[in-house]
């Protein structure tokens, strides 16, 4: 059975979501949610429960909607905690953005004309919009969120319930219980006694998470890339996990990556337990963890150049970014020399204008520096051509300003056409920061090296031009199609360290 690999209407094809129930495929968690009326329960596809009577079935596009409809999380197969729905990371359309700008926190920032104002829509549009295609308005796709990120800090802490409820971000202690109850039949406290494994936090607040992912995936790219490009004192690869700081809404953070064969094991140390869901959003976004490996696969293996590849290592994902405007000005550092140049400039840039963090595990020393400050510093630093200064410094600036906006919630076309604008920012820089900073998976670096050579070594076209015409069967995916020949090369960026 396909996956669908366009819209987000399967939770309205009856007959295929029963097919995938019954089947107890795993290949569609976080695509749709299953309502069994007779229990009141809504599960994920693969739930191991005995599958329900077709007739007693009923589908959702999102838990919110399930939960909203008056149907609580499943205790086997806990829904709640599935892999996201592919589509947010996928389309760029208004729905997809404000689920991404959801997922990094907007609305308990800001509440919804928060995440209307980033959207360029008024309240009343936004909340039109999400509930024709998702089944939920904005604050109940939040408060979905604010229940699984409650569940993660009452299962895997010791934290006091008035803690948890203020660090998932509920604004009341009422609301906490009330929303934890509807949503898994049992009271915070039950909750942690069922899970039977509460820990002791840190001072500055550790956890440890299980990030799960549709399989196959491919870590050796994925954290090789990471690995080979790390930012000294921003990044590290230490005992096999990635580790990086990071830079979040109320304060900062620690986060190492491992991978296992069914997740991505993560050790989070947060300043601040309020950023815990963005912190995982953006764990996710940057190892790809809502990809669907199996519809990219699938098409991109119609084409027999790649077939071979796709075969001998499949589930490649795209290396994206915690902070995608630190990775635009990282792909500016970056042109035109080695990988080992860019970290040194990169590095440089962190000592001087990062902000200190204390890493007692590890290495880590700095934040990546802020754009604002970026802006306004001596670009006489910059080791590099007059030119590259300029870029640079032109790219801060419209950063800090907002004039280009590449956070999770902006608009793709829009991006492209203000980086454009820049001086010395080019079709390899955009498309570039197109696939790893804004995540469009059809981003397409016909212009890179790497592409270009293994593109001829595959008997493929070497120009750009005419490899692009040649490409656009690859298309909506042309970005794994970039992975999967970056990966022919001997690159340290396509393997794991083995230190």
């Amino acid at each position: 059975m396909a996956l669908i690999t366009e819209t987000g209407d399967m939770h309205e094809d009856r007959e295929r979501c029963v097919r995938a129930v019954q089947s107890k495929d795993a290949r569609f968690d976080g695509w749709f949610f299953t309502a069994v009326l007779t229990t009141g329960i809504y599960c994920r596809p693969s739930c191991p429960v005995v599958p329900p009577k077709a007739e007693n079935m009923r589908f959702f596009p999102s838990a919110a909607a399930a939960q909203q409809a008056g149907f609580r999380a499943c205790k086997r197969c806990r829904p709640d905690a599935s892999p996201g729905s592919p589509e947010w990371d996928v389309r760029a359309d208004v729905v997809a953005r404000a689920m991404r700008l959801i997922s990094d926190g907007v609305i308990d920032e800001g509440g919804v004309p928060a995440l209307a104002s980033r959207l360029g829509y008024s309240v009343r549009q936004v909340e039109r919009q999400l509930m024709a295609e998702l089944g939920a308005g904005p604050l109940a796709l939040a408060r979905a969120q604010r229940a699984q990120t409650a569940r993660l800090l009452i299962e895997t802490t010791a934290l006091p319930m008035g803690d948890v409820a203020f660090a998932a971000g509920f604004a009341s202690i009422r609301t906490f219980n009330d929303t934890v109850r509807d949503v898994f039949a049992l009271s915070p406290s039950q909750l942690r006694d069922r899970a039977g494994r509460g820990q002791a936090l840190a001072a500055a607040g550790s956890l440890s998470l299980r990030l799960p992912f549709r399989t196959p995936l491919q870590p050796d790219n994925l954290l090789g890339h990471l690995a080979a490009t790390a930012v000294p004192g921003v990044e590290e690869w230490r005992a096999g996990a990635y580790r990086r700081t990071l830079r979040l809404a109320h304060g900062h953070g620690i986060v190492a990556l491992r991978p296992a064969p069914d997740h991505v094991d993560c050790q989070l140390t947060l300043g601040d337990l309020r950023d815990l869901a963005s912190a995982i959003s953006r764990c996710r976004r940057l190892l790809d963890l809502d990809a669907d490996p199996q519809a990219v696969d699938e098409l991109l293996s119609a084409d027999t150049v790649l077939t071979p590849l796709i075969r001998k290592a499949p589930g490649r994902r795209v290396p994206r970014t915690v902070d995608p405007a630190e990775f635009a000005l990282r792909a500016v550092l970056g042109q035109q020399i080695s990988t080992a140049a860019a970290r040194t400039h990169a590095a440089r840039l962190a000592a001087a204008y990062g902000e200190p963090v204390d890493d007692p595990a590890g290495g880590l020393s700095r934040l990546f520096p802020d754009t604002a400050v970026l802006a306004t510093a001596d670009q006489a630093d910059l080791a590099m051509p007059r030119s590259r200064r300029e870029s640079f410094a032109a790219l801060a600036a419209a950063l800090a300003s907002g004039q280009v906006d590449l956070s999770v919630g902006g608009d793709w076309h829009e991006a492209r056409l203000r980086l454009a604008r820049l001086p010395g920012i080019g079709p390899w820089t955009i498309e570039t920061i197109a696939m790893r900073a804004l995540g469009d998976p059809d981003a397409f670096t016909a212009s890179d090296l790497g592409v270009r050579t293994a593109a001829i070594a595959l008997g493929l076209p070497g120009t750009p031009a005419a490899l692009t015409e040649r490409a656009a069967a690859w298309r909506p995916w042309r970005a794994y199609a970039v992975q999967y020949l970056w990966a022919t090369s001997d690159h340290d960026i396509n393997r794991l360290p083995q230190c």
